[in-house]
Protein backbone atom coordinates (compact mmCIF):
# COMPACT_ATOMS: atom_id res chain seq x y z
CA UNK A 1 0.00 0.00 0.00
CA UNK A 2 1.49 3.57 -0.74
CA UNK A 3 2.05 5.30 2.27
CA UNK A 4 -0.23 8.63 2.16
CA UNK A 5 0.84 12.00 3.95
CA UNK A 6 -0.18 11.97 7.23
CA UNK A 7 -2.55 14.81 8.29
CA UNK A 8 -1.89 16.58 11.64
CA UNK A 9 -2.88 14.19 14.38
CA UNK A 10 -6.11 14.52 15.85
CA UNK A 11 -6.87 13.16 19.39
CA UNK A 12 -9.68 10.72 17.59
CA UNK A 13 -11.28 8.20 20.58
CA UNK A 14 -13.21 4.83 19.67
CA UNK A 15 -16.72 5.60 22.02
CA UNK A 16 -17.68 2.59 23.94
CA UNK A 17 -19.72 0.49 22.54
CA UNK A 18 -19.52 1.90 19.03
CA UNK A 19 -20.54 -1.36 17.36
CA UNK A 20 -24.26 -1.15 16.83
CA UNK A 21 -26.67 -2.70 14.55
CA UNK A 22 -26.98 -1.04 11.02
CA UNK A 23 -30.87 -0.31 12.11
CA UNK A 24 -29.08 2.12 14.60
CA UNK A 25 -27.99 3.96 12.26
CA UNK A 26 -28.06 7.46 10.60
CA UNK A 27 -30.83 7.54 8.11
CA UNK A 28 -27.88 8.93 5.62
CA UNK A 29 -25.41 6.31 6.43
CA UNK A 30 -23.67 3.53 3.56
CA UNK A 31 -26.36 0.41 2.31
CA UNK A 32 -27.98 2.70 -0.74
CA UNK A 33 -30.02 0.47 -2.98
CA UNK A 34 -28.31 -0.27 -5.97
CA UNK A 35 -26.41 3.23 -7.92
CA UNK A 36 -28.03 4.16 -10.81
CA UNK A 37 -25.15 3.61 -12.93
CA UNK A 38 -25.69 0.03 -12.67
CA UNK A 39 -27.36 -1.52 -15.35
CA UNK A 40 -29.94 -4.66 -15.66
CA UNK A 41 -26.79 -6.91 -16.58
CA UNK A 42 -25.34 -6.09 -13.25
CA UNK A 43 -28.17 -6.81 -11.25
CA UNK A 44 -28.69 -9.75 -12.78
CA UNK A 45 -25.26 -11.36 -12.46
CA UNK A 46 -25.78 -11.58 -8.91
CA UNK A 47 -27.48 -12.45 -5.81
CA UNK A 48 -28.79 -10.36 -3.00
CA UNK A 49 -28.20 -11.19 0.41
CA UNK A 50 -29.84 -9.23 3.32
CA UNK A 51 -29.48 -10.21 7.26
CA UNK A 52 -29.84 -9.12 10.51
CA UNK A 53 -29.24 -5.49 9.53
CA UNK A 54 -26.57 -3.96 7.99
CA UNK A 55 -25.65 -2.90 4.84
CA UNK A 56 -26.39 -5.81 1.45
CA UNK A 57 -24.06 -8.25 0.82
CA UNK A 58 -23.94 -9.32 -3.05
CA UNK A 59 -22.64 -12.32 -4.24
CA UNK A 60 -21.51 -14.00 -7.51
CA UNK A 61 -22.22 -17.80 -6.39
CA UNK A 62 -24.39 -19.10 -8.72
CA UNK A 63 -23.49 -22.43 -9.34
CA UNK A 64 -21.24 -22.86 -6.52
CA UNK A 65 -20.98 -24.04 -3.08
CA UNK A 66 -22.03 -21.26 -0.63
CA UNK A 67 -21.49 -22.69 2.32
CA UNK A 68 -23.63 -21.21 5.77
CA UNK A 69 -20.43 -20.43 7.87
CA UNK A 70 -19.29 -18.59 4.87
CA UNK A 71 -22.64 -16.46 4.63
CA UNK A 72 -22.91 -16.13 8.80
CA UNK A 73 -19.56 -14.52 8.62
CA UNK A 74 -20.36 -12.05 5.80
CA UNK A 75 -23.61 -11.17 7.96
CA UNK A 76 -21.72 -9.96 10.56
CA UNK A 77 -18.82 -7.88 8.29
CA UNK A 78 -22.21 -6.19 6.70
CA UNK A 79 -22.88 -5.11 10.55
CA UNK A 80 -20.50 -3.57 11.18
CA UNK A 81 -20.83 0.79 11.38
CA UNK A 82 -18.31 1.88 8.69
CA UNK A 83 -18.79 -0.75 5.91
CA UNK A 84 -19.31 0.81 2.60
CA UNK A 85 -22.06 1.03 0.22
CA UNK A 86 -22.69 -3.25 0.60
CA UNK A 87 -19.66 -6.29 0.95
CA UNK A 88 -19.06 -8.87 -2.37
CA UNK A 89 -18.67 -12.38 -2.50
CA UNK A 90 -16.17 -13.76 -4.63
CA UNK A 91 -17.85 -17.22 -6.27
CA UNK A 92 -14.99 -18.87 -4.46
CA UNK A 93 -16.30 -17.55 -0.72
CA UNK A 94 -15.37 -20.07 1.93
CA UNK A 95 -15.28 -20.05 5.60
CA UNK A 96 -11.88 -18.62 6.41
CA UNK A 97 -9.93 -17.42 9.76
CA UNK A 98 -10.73 -14.08 11.09
CA UNK A 99 -12.66 -13.57 8.05
CA UNK A 100 -15.03 -14.84 5.07
CA UNK A 101 -12.11 -15.95 1.94
CA UNK A 102 -13.22 -14.63 -1.45
CA UNK A 103 -14.92 -11.39 0.33
CA UNK A 104 -14.40 -7.98 -0.79
CA UNK A 105 -14.93 -5.02 1.82
CA UNK A 106 -15.19 -1.34 1.64
CA UNK A 107 -14.66 0.29 4.97
CA UNK A 108 -14.29 4.28 5.77
CA UNK A 109 -12.08 5.21 8.18
CA UNK A 110 -11.38 1.67 9.84
CA UNK A 111 -9.36 -1.87 9.13
CA UNK A 112 -10.22 -5.33 10.55
CA UNK A 113 -6.49 -6.30 10.40
CA UNK A 114 -7.94 -10.40 10.49
CA UNK A 115 -9.65 -9.57 7.69
CA UNK A 116 -6.60 -9.08 6.00
CA UNK A 117 -5.23 -12.13 7.34
CA UNK A 118 -1.83 -13.35 8.07
CA UNK A 119 -0.63 -13.92 4.71
CA UNK A 120 -0.37 -9.99 3.93
CA UNK A 121 0.32 -10.02 0.34
CA UNK A 122 -0.45 -13.80 -0.49
CA UNK A 123 -0.98 -13.27 -4.66
CA UNK A 124 0.35 -15.02 -7.57
CA UNK A 125 2.90 -14.55 -10.60
CA UNK A 126 2.99 -15.32 -13.89
CA UNK A 127 4.92 -15.84 -16.88
CA UNK A 128 4.33 -16.54 -20.50
CA UNK A 129 7.51 -18.06 -22.42
CA UNK A 130 8.33 -18.57 -26.18
CA UNK A 131 9.08 -22.47 -25.25
CA UNK A 132 6.17 -24.85 -26.68
CA UNK A 133 4.87 -28.17 -25.31
CA UNK A 134 7.26 -30.24 -28.49
CA UNK A 135 10.58 -29.15 -26.68
CA UNK A 136 9.84 -30.20 -23.50
CA UNK A 137 10.78 -33.82 -22.32
CA UNK A 138 8.85 -36.40 -22.24
CA UNK A 139 9.41 -37.58 -18.76
CA UNK A 140 8.96 -33.83 -16.23
CA UNK A 141 10.23 -35.88 -12.99
CA UNK A 142 14.14 -33.97 -13.48
CA UNK A 143 12.62 -30.35 -14.12
CA UNK A 144 10.37 -30.68 -11.02
CA UNK A 145 14.08 -31.75 -9.46
CA UNK A 146 15.44 -28.75 -10.89
CA UNK A 147 12.69 -26.41 -9.39
CA UNK A 148 12.91 -27.68 -5.79
CA UNK A 149 16.47 -27.14 -5.80
CA UNK A 150 16.32 -23.38 -7.28
CA UNK A 151 13.85 -22.47 -5.00
CA UNK A 152 13.47 -23.19 -1.20
CA UNK A 153 9.95 -24.71 -0.21
CA UNK A 154 7.96 -25.84 2.64
CA UNK A 155 7.74 -24.69 6.31
CA UNK A 156 9.97 -23.78 9.12
CA UNK A 157 12.67 -20.38 8.83
CA UNK A 158 15.54 -22.73 8.08
CA UNK A 159 16.99 -25.96 5.92
CA UNK A 160 14.27 -26.61 3.31
CA UNK A 161 11.71 -23.85 3.65
CA UNK A 162 14.54 -20.77 3.82
CA UNK A 163 18.04 -20.04 2.57
CA UNK A 164 20.67 -21.51 4.15
CA UNK A 165 22.60 -18.84 2.80
CA UNK A 166 21.07 -15.59 0.53
CA UNK A 167 21.71 -15.56 -3.22
CA UNK A 168 22.90 -11.93 -3.89
CA UNK A 169 20.12 -11.07 -5.58
CA UNK A 170 18.13 -11.99 -2.36
CA UNK A 171 21.08 -9.75 -0.54
CA UNK A 172 20.17 -6.87 -2.78
CA UNK A 173 16.11 -6.84 -2.62
CA UNK A 174 16.45 -7.44 1.33
CA UNK A 175 18.60 -4.31 1.76
CA UNK A 176 16.33 -2.36 -0.05
CA UNK A 177 13.50 -2.87 2.21
CA UNK A 178 15.60 -3.55 5.51
CA UNK A 179 15.28 0.32 6.75
CA UNK A 180 11.67 0.20 6.71
CA UNK A 181 11.46 -2.98 8.68
CA UNK A 182 14.25 -2.11 11.42
CA UNK A 183 11.55 0.55 11.84
CA UNK A 184 8.47 -1.07 12.51
CA UNK A 185 10.17 -3.90 14.41
CA UNK A 186 11.58 -0.87 16.43
CA UNK A 187 8.35 -0.03 17.69
CA UNK A 188 7.00 -3.26 17.47
CA UNK A 189 9.57 -6.26 18.67
CA UNK A 190 6.70 -8.76 18.96
CA UNK A 191 6.44 -8.45 15.03
CA UNK A 192 10.27 -9.43 14.40
CA UNK A 193 10.83 -12.60 12.46
CA UNK A 194 13.96 -14.22 13.14
CA UNK A 195 15.49 -14.15 9.65
CA UNK A 196 12.91 -12.31 6.89
CA UNK A 197 16.03 -12.52 4.58
CA UNK A 198 16.84 -16.24 4.01
CA UNK A 199 12.74 -16.31 3.70
CA UNK A 200 12.91 -13.83 0.83
CA UNK A 201 12.58 -15.64 -2.51
CA UNK A 202 11.25 -18.78 -1.23
CA UNK A 203 7.87 -20.48 -1.58
CA UNK A 204 6.54 -21.73 1.78
CA UNK A 205 4.22 -24.06 2.30
CA UNK A 206 0.42 -25.45 2.53
CA UNK A 207 -1.72 -24.15 -0.63
CA UNK A 208 1.75 -22.17 -2.04
CA UNK A 209 3.07 -24.09 -5.53
CA UNK A 210 5.00 -23.90 -8.30
CA UNK A 211 3.33 -24.71 -11.51
CA UNK A 212 4.23 -24.98 -15.41
CA UNK A 213 1.23 -24.80 -17.23
CA UNK A 214 0.35 -24.94 -21.09
CA UNK A 215 -2.23 -22.47 -22.45
CA UNK A 216 -4.41 -23.27 -25.63
CA UNK A 217 -0.90 -22.44 -27.92
CA UNK A 218 0.66 -24.78 -26.24
CA UNK A 219 3.05 -21.97 -25.16
CA UNK A 220 4.86 -23.25 -21.36
CA UNK A 221 3.82 -20.75 -19.08
CA UNK A 222 5.84 -20.13 -15.23
CA UNK A 223 3.00 -19.71 -12.04
CA UNK A 224 3.40 -19.60 -8.42
CA UNK A 225 1.63 -18.72 -5.66
CA UNK A 226 3.14 -17.16 -2.31
CA UNK A 227 3.18 -14.07 0.29
CA UNK A 228 5.02 -12.68 2.59
CA UNK A 229 6.02 -15.66 4.61
CA UNK A 230 7.10 -15.64 8.40
CA UNK A 231 7.34 -11.66 8.96
CA UNK A 232 3.83 -11.38 7.19
CA UNK A 233 2.59 -13.54 9.26
CA UNK A 234 4.27 -11.88 12.71
CA UNK A 235 2.33 -8.69 11.52
CA UNK A 236 -0.43 -9.63 11.08
CA UNK A 237 -1.29 -11.48 13.76
CA UNK A 238 0.15 -9.19 16.25
CA UNK A 239 -1.95 -6.23 14.79
CA UNK A 240 -4.90 -8.53 15.30
CA UNK A 241 -4.12 -9.49 19.03
CA UNK A 242 -3.59 -5.15 19.44
CA UNK A 243 -6.82 -4.31 17.61
CA UNK A 244 -8.57 -7.15 19.92
CA UNK A 245 -7.11 -5.33 22.39
CA UNK A 246 -8.48 -1.94 21.92
CA UNK A 247 -12.05 -3.47 21.58
CA UNK A 248 -11.29 -4.76 25.07
CA UNK A 249 -9.96 -1.21 26.25
CA UNK A 250 -12.93 0.77 24.63
CA UNK A 251 -15.65 -1.80 25.32
CA UNK A 252 -16.88 -2.32 22.06
CA UNK A 253 -19.10 -4.80 21.02
CA UNK A 254 -18.52 -6.75 18.18
CA UNK A 255 -20.50 -9.59 16.26
CA UNK A 256 -17.38 -11.45 15.93
CA UNK A 257 -14.52 -10.60 18.63
CA UNK A 258 -12.37 -11.55 14.59
CA UNK A 259 -13.84 -8.04 13.64
CA UNK A 260 -11.75 -6.21 15.79
CA UNK A 261 -10.67 -2.98 14.08
CA UNK A 262 -7.99 0.07 14.20
CA UNK A 263 -10.09 3.40 13.35
CA UNK A 264 -8.19 6.07 10.94
CA UNK A 265 -6.48 8.44 13.31
CA UNK A 266 -4.95 6.01 15.61
CA UNK A 267 -1.49 6.07 16.22
CA UNK A 268 -2.24 1.80 15.83
CA UNK A 269 -3.91 2.64 12.69
CA UNK A 270 -0.94 4.35 10.85
CA UNK A 271 1.82 1.95 12.45
CA UNK A 272 -0.31 -0.97 11.00
CA UNK A 273 -0.77 0.77 7.43
CA UNK A 274 3.65 1.08 7.66
CA UNK A 275 3.45 -2.26 8.17
CA UNK A 276 0.89 -4.44 5.98
CA UNK A 277 2.33 -1.55 2.81
CA UNK A 278 5.77 -2.99 4.10
CA UNK A 279 4.80 -6.93 4.20
CA UNK A 280 2.70 -6.33 0.88
CA UNK A 281 6.20 -5.19 -1.28
CA UNK A 282 7.64 -8.04 0.33
CA UNK A 283 5.12 -10.27 -0.93
CA UNK A 284 5.30 -8.91 -4.45
CA UNK A 285 9.20 -9.01 -4.64
CA UNK A 286 9.14 -12.70 -3.01
CA UNK A 287 7.12 -13.76 -6.18
CA UNK A 288 9.57 -11.81 -8.35
CA UNK A 289 12.90 -13.50 -6.93
CA UNK A 290 11.24 -16.83 -6.93
CA UNK A 291 10.08 -16.23 -10.79
CA UNK A 292 13.50 -15.78 -11.63
CA UNK A 293 14.92 -18.49 -10.05
CA UNK A 294 12.73 -20.98 -11.56
CA UNK A 295 13.31 -19.04 -15.37
CA UNK A 296 17.22 -19.53 -14.40
CA UNK A 297 16.52 -23.36 -13.29
CA UNK A 298 14.79 -23.74 -16.93
CA UNK A 299 16.92 -22.10 -18.36
CA UNK A 300 19.72 -24.99 -17.49
CA UNK A 301 17.37 -27.92 -17.90
CA UNK A 302 15.42 -26.99 -21.30
CA UNK A 303 16.42 -25.36 -25.06
CA UNK A 304 17.16 -21.93 -25.18
CA UNK A 305 13.56 -19.43 -24.88
CA UNK A 306 12.95 -16.14 -24.12
CA UNK A 307 9.81 -14.27 -22.38
CA UNK A 308 7.07 -13.92 -24.24
CA UNK A 309 4.96 -11.42 -22.48
CA UNK A 310 5.02 -9.33 -19.36
CA UNK A 311 4.57 -11.15 -16.17
CA UNK A 312 1.44 -10.94 -14.27
CA UNK A 313 1.70 -10.34 -10.57
CA UNK A 314 -1.25 -9.63 -8.51
CA UNK A 315 -1.93 -9.64 -5.04
CA UNK A 316 -5.29 -11.44 -3.32
CA UNK A 317 -4.82 -11.43 0.23
CA UNK A 318 -4.12 -7.17 0.86
CA UNK A 319 -6.07 -3.83 1.88
CA UNK A 320 -5.31 -0.50 -0.60
CA UNK A 321 -7.09 2.75 -0.65
CA UNK A 322 -9.58 2.94 -3.53
CA UNK A 323 -12.39 5.28 -4.33
CA UNK A 324 -16.10 3.32 -5.10
CA UNK A 325 -19.80 4.89 -4.85
CA UNK A 326 -18.79 8.40 -4.14
CA UNK A 327 -16.30 7.45 -1.56
CA UNK A 328 -12.55 6.93 -0.43
CA UNK A 329 -12.08 3.52 0.83
CA UNK A 330 -9.92 0.81 2.21
CA UNK A 331 -10.73 -1.83 0.48
CA UNK A 332 -9.96 -5.30 1.44
CA UNK A 333 -9.65 -8.10 -0.66
CA UNK A 334 -9.67 -11.28 1.69
CA UNK A 335 -8.84 -13.61 -0.98
CA UNK A 336 -10.14 -11.62 -4.21
CA UNK A 337 -8.10 -9.95 -7.13
CA UNK A 338 -8.52 -6.34 -8.53
CA UNK A 339 -10.47 -6.84 -11.76
CA UNK A 340 -10.26 -3.03 -13.09
CA UNK A 341 -11.36 -2.66 -16.73
CA UNK A 342 -8.55 -3.98 -19.07
CA UNK A 343 -6.29 -5.47 -15.68
CA UNK A 344 -4.47 -8.49 -16.47
CA UNK A 345 -5.23 -11.05 -13.38
CA UNK A 346 -4.84 -14.85 -12.41
CA UNK A 347 -7.16 -17.34 -10.98
CA UNK A 348 -5.73 -20.88 -10.74
CA UNK A 349 -7.49 -23.65 -10.42
CA UNK A 350 -6.72 -26.56 -7.56
CA UNK A 351 -3.81 -29.48 -8.69
CA UNK A 352 -4.92 -31.31 -11.15
CA UNK A 353 -7.21 -28.26 -12.61
CA UNK A 354 -7.38 -25.64 -15.45
CA UNK A 355 -6.14 -22.14 -14.36
CA UNK A 356 -6.85 -18.77 -16.62
CA UNK A 357 -5.56 -15.22 -17.19
CA UNK A 358 -8.03 -13.30 -16.83
CA UNK A 359 -8.92 -9.14 -18.21
CA UNK A 360 -11.45 -6.85 -15.84
CA UNK A 361 -14.36 -6.04 -16.85
CA UNK A 362 -13.96 -3.36 -14.27
CA UNK A 363 -17.39 -4.42 -12.29
CA UNK A 364 -18.51 -1.48 -10.33
CA UNK A 365 -20.64 -3.71 -8.02
CA UNK A 366 -17.89 -6.30 -7.26
CA UNK A 367 -15.63 -3.21 -6.25
CA UNK A 368 -13.65 -3.88 -9.99
CA UNK A 369 -13.14 -7.23 -8.05
CA UNK A 370 -13.47 -10.98 -9.07
CA UNK A 371 -12.22 -14.62 -7.55
CA UNK A 372 -7.99 -15.49 -6.65
CA UNK A 373 -9.26 -19.33 -7.34
CA UNK A 374 -11.38 -22.45 -7.25
CA UNK A 375 -11.96 -22.02 -3.47
CA UNK A 376 -12.65 -24.79 -0.38
CA UNK A 377 -14.94 -26.94 -0.30
CA UNK A 378 -13.89 -28.42 3.01
CA UNK A 379 -10.90 -28.16 5.66
CA UNK A 380 -7.98 -29.58 5.53
CA UNK A 381 -8.56 -32.01 8.02
CA UNK A 382 -11.89 -33.17 6.20
CA UNK A 383 -9.43 -33.58 3.23
CA UNK A 384 -7.01 -35.85 4.91
CA UNK A 385 -9.71 -38.21 6.60
CA UNK A 386 -12.15 -38.44 3.11
CA UNK A 387 -9.41 -38.75 0.68
CA UNK A 388 -7.21 -41.40 0.31
CA UNK A 389 -3.40 -41.55 -1.79
CA UNK A 390 -5.01 -43.52 -5.04
CA UNK A 391 -7.57 -40.79 -5.40
CA UNK A 392 -5.45 -38.36 -5.40
CA UNK A 393 -3.20 -39.90 -7.90
CA UNK A 394 -6.23 -40.61 -10.16
CA UNK A 395 -7.01 -36.87 -9.90
CA UNK A 396 -3.51 -35.77 -11.18
CA UNK A 397 -2.95 -38.06 -13.61
CA UNK A 398 -0.66 -37.21 -15.95
CA UNK A 399 0.73 -34.21 -14.10
CA UNK A 400 4.34 -33.96 -12.43
CA UNK A 401 3.74 -33.64 -8.98
CA UNK A 402 4.00 -35.28 -5.02
CA UNK A 403 1.59 -38.33 -5.50
CA UNK A 404 1.73 -38.57 -0.83
CA UNK A 405 -0.27 -38.27 2.05
CA UNK A 406 1.13 -34.63 2.91
CA UNK A 407 -0.61 -33.12 0.06
CA UNK A 408 -3.80 -35.08 0.58
CA UNK A 409 -5.09 -31.27 2.28
CA UNK A 410 -4.29 -30.07 -1.53
CA UNK A 411 -5.83 -32.52 -3.78
CA UNK A 412 -8.53 -31.65 -6.21
CA UNK A 413 -11.74 -32.61 -4.69
CA UNK A 414 -11.32 -30.36 -1.74
CA UNK A 415 -12.04 -27.76 -4.18
CA UNK A 416 -14.50 -26.28 -5.85
CA UNK A 417 -14.70 -27.08 -9.83
CA UNK A 418 -12.92 -24.22 -11.31
CA UNK A 419 -15.55 -24.26 -14.25
CA UNK A 420 -18.56 -23.60 -12.31
CA UNK A 421 -16.52 -20.56 -10.59
CA UNK A 422 -15.67 -18.96 -13.88
CA UNK A 423 -19.24 -19.27 -15.36
CA UNK A 424 -20.75 -17.63 -11.82
CA UNK A 425 -18.23 -14.68 -12.95
CA UNK A 426 -18.12 -13.77 -16.44
CA UNK A 427 -19.65 -10.40 -15.74
CA UNK A 428 -16.44 -9.51 -13.81
CA UNK A 429 -13.71 -10.55 -16.24
CA UNK A 430 -12.97 -12.19 -19.70
CA UNK A 431 -10.83 -15.21 -20.10
CA UNK A 432 -7.54 -14.25 -22.10
CA UNK A 433 -5.63 -17.70 -21.41
CA UNK A 434 -6.16 -20.73 -20.01
CA UNK A 435 -3.54 -23.05 -18.64
CA UNK A 436 -3.57 -26.83 -17.93
CA UNK A 437 -0.79 -27.93 -15.73
CA UNK A 438 2.04 -29.95 -16.51
CA UNK A 439 4.49 -29.81 -13.23
CA UNK A 440 3.90 -28.85 -9.88
CA UNK A 441 5.56 -28.15 -6.76
CA UNK A 442 4.23 -28.08 -3.75
CA UNK A 443 6.05 -27.02 -0.33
Amino acid sequence: MKRREKPERKKKRIQKNEWRPAARRRRDAPGEPLPSSASADDAAAFEEITGRGGVPIRSWTRGVPFEDGARRQLENVARLPFIHSHVAAMPDVHFGRGATVGSVIPSVEAIIPAAVGVDIGCGMVAQCTTLSANRLPDHLGEVRSAIEAAVPHGGGSGGRGAWMETPRAVGRAWQAMSDRYRHITSRYEKVEHRRPALQLGTLGSGNHFIELCLDEKDRVWVMLHSGSRGAGNRIGTHFIHLAKREMQRHSVRLPDRDLAYLREGSELFDDYLDAVGWAQDYARVNRELMLASVLAALADHLPHFELAERAINCHHNYVEREHHFGRDVYLTRKGAVSAREGELGIIPGSMGARSFIVRGKGCAMSFHSCSHGAGRTMSRGDARKRFTIEDHRRDTEGIECRKDKAVIDETPRAYKPIEAVMAAQRDLVDVVHELRQVVCVKG
